[in-house]
């Protein structure tokens, strides 16, 4: 898996975008709407293809191919799964180019019923989380033409386990708290950004899988901290190792202490946090702009965002992402569901030009019947069949 590769960067990128928005608390994938966005990107024409290229940080001529690398980057990912779903109503005939880049087996179908369509998906969404999340949030409406999800869950467990212990929070102890101690000061780092200073501690898994902590000064924002992260991540911030910092305070929640001791012992890095759940669900519409889809979701006369994708006009209608993750003594649990639905603009689906009607009936359980007299509506017998009479020995299959 190439860390540094075209996917990694641009999802990385949406990332940065999105957690300079963030606010107070909740938690979000971007990793989860990046492989929608790039196969609608590279469908879309016009205003929203070019809303999109800014979303995704790439042409969206190369919006495709990228996805399916990214894809193939998120299977190699151990203790990772994900899964792409697509279904598309009977009439929306989907282009071959485009089609051909999905996933084996994602395309499914909308049968316009809105209960049996949202049980699919729900079905489809709890089955790809292992029943963390059990509802997609897009409700299947009788004009949905066409809805693409991802599902991501990941399960981490770490190279050295948590304890815990009453946990400081706000002055207070009456949280979950986790405690362990590690000899590895360089697990532990300090960056300085314009906005203050940033204290970052990885806690590793034992797949791959790490959770990185940070914390800044009490003055800097969600959206400052978060993005100090990614730019550690990214290159743009450098920061100090722990092995390499003073003696003191030496960033936001950190001191460093020199002590004697009567025999050798090795430098060790405490970490006092707390455990954590987090669910949220995230209206990507209410942020259009961040997501590149202002002009996917303008619903005009004749608009057609996504030719590339089918020759059925189709316009993204509803966006929501539903996220869950849990921070342990023993690891760290997370899934998400990233949902986008379109509808179909225009005029309504050409119909044949002749009518016929088709009826079925099926008496396939207990039933019961009546004899009635035409005339005078008399009833000359009624009964109920619970036992209707076998097949002869020679007519059973």
């Amino acid at each position: 898996m190439r860390s540094t590769g075209t996917a990694v960067r641009a999802a990385n990128r949406l990332t940065a975008r999105w957690a300079s928005e963030v606010r107070a608390g909740t938690v979000f994938s971007a990793t989860g709407i990046w492989p929608p966005l790039a196969l609608l990107a590279d469908g879309a024409a016009g205003a929203a293809r070019e809303e999109l290229e800014e979303a995704l940080g790439l042409p969206a001529r190369q919006a495709g191919a990228v996805a399916r690398e990214f894809l193939a980057v998120l299977a190699g990912i151990d203790g990772l799964s994900s899964a792409l779903g697509l279904w598309t109503a009977r009439f929306v005939e989907l282009r071959e180019e485009w089609a051909a880049g999905l996933p084996v087996g994602a395309h499914g179908v909308l049968t316009g019923d809105a209960a049996a369509d949202r049980r699919a998906l729900d079905a489809w969404a709890a089955e790809r989380t292992g029943g963390a999340i059990e509802r997609v949030r897009v409700e299947p409406a009788p004009d949905t033409s066409l809805v693409v999800s991802s599902a991501l869950l990941l399960e981490a467990d770490w190279e050295v386990p948590f304890e815990g212990h009453f946990g400081g929070w706000l002055g207070r102890h009456d949280r979950a708290g986790l405690v362990r101690e590690v000899p590895d000061l360089d697990g532990v780092a300090v960056a300085r950004t314009g906005a203050g200073a940033v204290t970052r501690v990885v806690v590793r898994g034992v797949t791959g899988v790490d959770v990185h902590l940070l914390l800044g000064t009490e003055r800097m924002g969600p959206g400052e901290v978060l993005g100090a992260g990614t730019g550690l991540l990214s290159g743009a911030l450098d920061a100090v190792p722990g092995s390499r910092l003073p003696e003191g305070a030496a960033g936001p929640g950190l001191h460093v202490f020199k002590r004697r001791t009567h025999t050798p012992e090795p430098p060790s890095l405490s970490l006092f946090t707390v455990e954590f759940t987090l669910r949220a669900e995230h209206d990507l519409l209410t942020s259009r702009d961040l997501f590149g889809l202002t002009a996917a979701s303008r619903k005009t006369p004749g608009a057609a965002p996504f030719p590339g994708v089918s020759r059925t006009p189709l316009v993204l209608d509803r966006a929501m992402q539903t996220m869950t993750a849990t921070f342990g003594a023993e690891g760290f649990r997370a899934a998400a569901v990233t949902t986008l639905a379109l509808i179909y603009q225009g005029r309504s689906p050409e119909e044949p030009p002749y009518e016929t009607t088709r009826v079925m009936a099926s008496f396939e359980r207990p039933f019961g019947f009546l004899t009635v007299h035409r005339e005078s509506g008399l009833v000359l017998a009624a009964g109920w069949v619970d036992d209707p009479t076998p097949l002869a020995e020679d007519e059973a299959p």
